[in-house]
């Protein structure tokens, strides 16, 4: 299996993300921000790279009307 190379944001930005799952969190760009020590517009370009390289999910707000924003998932390794 190949590896992928993380910057150190990316990095914080996924351990972030795992985190607030662990925790039973929703993942949203607000909370991952918070939980990484960063601004909600640092993390939005680690988000996107995250994404891009399979290791994120976006899911957006199943329900109309009830939208807060996208929330971010990791990915489980097999």
């Amino acid at each position: 299996m190949q590896q992928v190379q993380l910057s150190e944001i990316e990095e914080r930005v996924y351990e972030a993300v795992a985190s607030l799952e662990t925790r039973g969190q929703v993942p949203y760009p607000d909370l991952i921000a918070q939980e990484s020590g960063l601004t909600e517009e640092q993390v939005h370009a680690p988000l996107h790279l995250l994404t891009e390289k399979n290791l994120l999910h976006r899911e957006d707000s199943p329900m109309a009307g009830l939208d807060f924003g996208p929330r971010f998932c990791a990915r489980q390794m097999a």
